[in-house]
């Protein structure tokens, strides 16, 4: 079945609570993420550091369309996906410093951190590496014979390399229920998608596999939640997997070591201007009643005081113990009935 691409949102159909909260989440992932910046500046972060600025609506979307048992992998910009789907501030920050109170223990750092409590299965370094294993956990949902999807997470960087088809074929043949994300922030580490790719779209790609798919603009929280749902139903109901290439933007460089100066800043300010997230969901609620400006403030001022008590807490929580560097490895014993 071809490809489809989506007809613009219609009004919109959502309740005070759940814009508030969309609005929420939107805004822990942005300033989590301006408080990550300010801690790998200072040094407590080393290694790389992908932020998320700009993209929060994409994931906080999906999760809203998402339901318990449901799972998600992506690729390293991932601190966003952490906190969308109910990781912990503080896990999450003190594994950014390489403590002993992340996620891994430290020994993750931003590229690699899972949670197996929220069905968070990372973090992958290696670009498009996340796709096939996307795939084989929405197999296991389909051995299991339950009605979950997984929600695999790549880029437009990482749609045009060859595991990507692999994996296309693979789901579409065996009916997996995957739902292939691609958040296109249209510039991969630093090169224009008009530069770097002869096809207009990458949803579009899944037609040559019978996939279905469409284009979503990934800046409007309420059109991605839409989408998230279609798609879900969709591969809930066995009809196998489902592409959704979501229009988005970074307000950052590739990572923190990244200048960005193959774009303009006019260019930048206006998608702030213009297209932010957290700025159109901020005007719904204003212009709809249903919070006053003072209320926004109050969310801010709590939002901040969670950053900074997983900041202090990131800080204050010690670095691994050197033995740490022999667990998790391998297994001590073998199970007698595997030998």
């Amino acid at each position: 079945m071809a490809p489809r691409k989506t007809a613009e949102r219609a009004t919109p159909n959502v309740s005070k609570d759940d814009l508030l909260q969309y609005y929420r989440d939107m805004l822990l992932i942005r300033r989590f993420e301006e408080k990550a910046g300010q801690l790998y500046g200072m040094g407590l972060i080393g290694g790389f550091c992908h932020l998320y600025i700009g993209q929060e609506a994409v994931v906080v979307g999906l999760e809203a369309a998402a339901k318990e048992g449901d799972k998600r992998v992506t690729s390293y910009r991932d601190h966003g996906h952490m906190l969308a789907c109910g990781m912990d501030p503080k896990g999450v920050m003190a594994e950014l410093t390489g403590r002993e109170g992340g996620y891994s223990k430290g020994k993750g750092g931003s590229m690699h951190m899972f949670s197996k409590e929220k069905h968070f299965y990372g973090g992958h370094g290696i670009v498009a590496a996340q796709v096939p294993i996307g795939a084989g956990l929405a197999l296991s949902d389909l051995y299991r014979g339950n009605d979950n999807v997984t929600f695999t997470y790549f880029g437009d960087g990482a749609a045009n390399q060859g595991q990507v088809y692999e994996t296309y074929n693979m789901a579409e043949l065996w009916d997996l229920p995957v739902v292939f994300v691609i958040e296109n922030n249209q510039y991969a580490m630093g090169t224009s998608t008009k530069r770097s790719t002869k096809s207009p779209s990458y949803w579009e790609r899944g037609a040559s596999y019978g996939i279905e798919g469409e284009e979503v603009d990934g800046m409007d929280v309420l059109a991605v939640r839409d989408a998230g749902l279609r798609a879900t139903e969709y591969c809930r109901a066995g009809k196998g997997p489902y592409i959704l290439e979501m229009k988005t933007y970074r307000y950052r460089g590739h990572s923190m070591s990244d200048p960005a100066k193959y774009r303009t800043r006019d260019e930048v300010q206006k998608m702030r201007e213009e297209r932010d997230a957290i700025e159109m969901v901020r005007q719904m609620l204003l212009t709809g009643d249903h919070a006053s400006e003072d209320d926004l403030k109050a969310v801010d001022k709590e939002i901040k005081e969670v950053i900074n008590e997983s900041a202090e807490f990131a800080k204050e929580s010690p670095e691994p113990a050197v033995d740490e560097l022999w667990t998790d490895i391998y297994s001590k014993e073998i199970p007698q009935e595997t030998v």
